[in-house]
């Protein structure tokens, strides 16, 4: 089989997969968060930074290996403002990871606790700029794939 498609298709696959959870932080982070989704939260997000990661290493090997070759992707301008929209999405992040750590942490073994609305409501601010971020990815993926940025 062809290593670019392999490569391709697990790209994508992880991408979808990184998509799905952030979709289902998205809906997990709102008003009266509370209990057994506290910890859930802290699974689901670190399974998020996992596939990010995952995400990166298939990344750097289809920039490697594939069949476009390291030349294009590094002299695109379309790859590196995608580049910059996964780091800003990946900084973006990190306060919503700390605080969903810190709250999982403080509802351990109190079915009741609930975290503070002002940290729900700045979490969720941070998750929907990284909903706007992570919309340029594939708009960038789809200017790449067709010549754009060269």
């Amino acid at each position: 089989m062809d290593i670019d498609l392999l490569l391709a298709s697990a790209h994508h696959l992880a991408v979808f997969t990184l998509v799905a959870l952030f979709a289902a932080e998205f809906a997990l982070v709102r008003p009266g968060l509370s209990g057994a989704r506290l910890a859930q939260l802290a699974r689901i997000d670190a399974a998020y930074g996992a596939m990010a990661g995952l995400v990166v290493i298939v990344g750097v090997i289809r920039v490697i290996f594939g069949a476009v070759g390291y030349d294009y992707y590094v002299a695109n301008h379309a790859f590196w403002g995608k580049m910059a929209a996964f780091v800003i999405v990946g900084l973006l992040t990190i306060p919503p990871t700390l605080a969903f750590r810190r709250w999982a942490k403080a509802g351990t073994g109190q079915a009741d606790y609930a975290p503070p609305a002002d940290e729900i409501a700045a979490s969720r601010r941070f998750i929907h700029l990284q909903a706007g971020f992570l919309l340029l990815i594939p708009i960038f993926a789809a200017a790449m794939a067709r010549g754009y940025g060269s």
